[in-house]
């Protein structure tokens, strides 16, 4: 017999939350740390770069749009590893 939450999470199709343990929770945090200041160095880098370029706007819009993809990037490698530990 199924309980209510099994259901649920049945008819929604998602996987049920699984528990992780505290050695992943830590490998976890410290991902989170490494990619954070990831995150940190290419919003000064974007910065740096716009501030170079003066009152370009063409150039200005074209770094907002490469930070945008970056940290896009950082945060997709951020949770694949994340997912990594969770697996484990």
């Amino acid at each position: 017999m199924k309980s209510a939450y099994e259901l649920a999470v049945e008819r929604a199709g998602v996987k049920p939350v699984q528990k992780i343990s505290e050695e992943q929770k830590k490998k976890i945090e410290e991902i989170e740390a490494i990619y954070k200041s990831k995150k940190a160095e290419a919003e000064l880098s974007a910065q740096n770069r716009t501030m170079k370029v003066g009152g370009n706007i063409e150039e200005i819009n074209r770094i907002k749009e490469d930070k945008v993809v970056e940290l896009a990037s950082i945060n997709s490698k951020m949770e694949r590893e994340k997912e990594k530990v969770r697996q484990n």
